[in-house]
This record gives C-alpha cells, structure tokens and sequence, in this order.
C-alpha cells in the first residue's frame, strides 16, 4: 500500500486597503473570510492559470485546514506532486471580489507537526507586532493572550 503524500502550505493574506492609510492602520485590516471562500477563489485561481488540468490534478487533494480572521494566516493541504500549482495558483491571486489581497506564502512543509510550529511561531509574531503598533507595554494583559491560547489549541487539533 502507497501512502498519500502531502505538502502544507502556512499562507498569510496581507490586505491591501482601498484607500491610503498608514502603515499601521493598514496592518491590523481583518478579513471576513472563511475556508471555503479560500478554496472557491483558489479554485478559480487555479482554473484560470492552469486550465481543466490544472483543477483536475490538484481537486483530489487540494483542503483549507485553518483560517484565522485575526492574524490572517490559513494552512492549505494538496497533494505533494501538485504543491507548485497551488502556490503559483496564490502568487498569481489578486484578491477576493470586493478586498484586493497580497497572498504570502510563509512556510511549506511535508509534514502537519511543523506547519502546526510555524503557524503558532507565525501568529506569536502577528500579535507582537498589533502590540507594538498599540504602544502597549510587554505585561500588558489584552484580549491577544485569549486569542494566542486559543488558536494555539485549534492549529494543535488539526489532522491530517
């Protein structure tokens, strides 16, 4: 017996606001997305650039695991053959329908155990930044140590 072999990709959605702000401003912008608006703009993404083929190699295997509005970081499973057209299918996304969107691809990995570490790495360093753009000092209890614990346990129930 063979077994299924897959990539993960840890992507972060960098929004890209409709009207000049500052930089701080316009880093804390969440989208009001969810996995399968993810998968359906990937899916045409991917139909667009690669055609029938494209879709038909990559359909099988192709899941968003995660999505977080709050930091905008989502982990995408495919297949381990058909990694490159999902990340050129994000690199050559400009956005959603109504929000133009940078799609940044952060970690690949073989296995679920070291996105799972990139991801909660990835999120400790979102969260410092909204921290730093607030000006609030290193002990400072907010509602990101809720969020941090809490996503922790969602990125650490995920399975394959």
């Amino acid at each position: 017996m063979v077994r299924f072999k897959n990539r993960w990709l840890l992507v972060e959605f960098l929004p890209i606001p409709s009207t000049p702000q500052s930089g701080a401003v316009a880093q804390t912008i969440q989208l009001n997305l969810d996995g399968r608006q993810i998968h359906s703009v990937l899916k045409q993404s991917i139909l667009s650039n690669y055609g029938d083929i494209g879709w038909g190699a990559v359909a099988l295997s192709l899941s968003v695991k995660y999505f977080s509005p709050t930091t905008n970081i989502c982990i995408i499973r495919v297949g381990r053959e058909q990694h490159k057209i999902v990340w050129g299918a994000l690199t050559l996304l400009d956005g959603l329908e109504y929000m133009r969107l940078i799609p940044h691809v952060v970690h690949v990995s073989g296995t679920i155990k070291h996105v799972q570490l990139a991801a909660i790495a990835h999120n400790r360093t979102v969260i410092a930044r909204y921290r730093a753009m607030a000006n609030a000092p290193v002990a400072y209890q907010d509602s990101y140590d809720a969020y941090l614990e809490s996503s922790n346990r969602d990125i650490e129930s995920l399975e394959d």
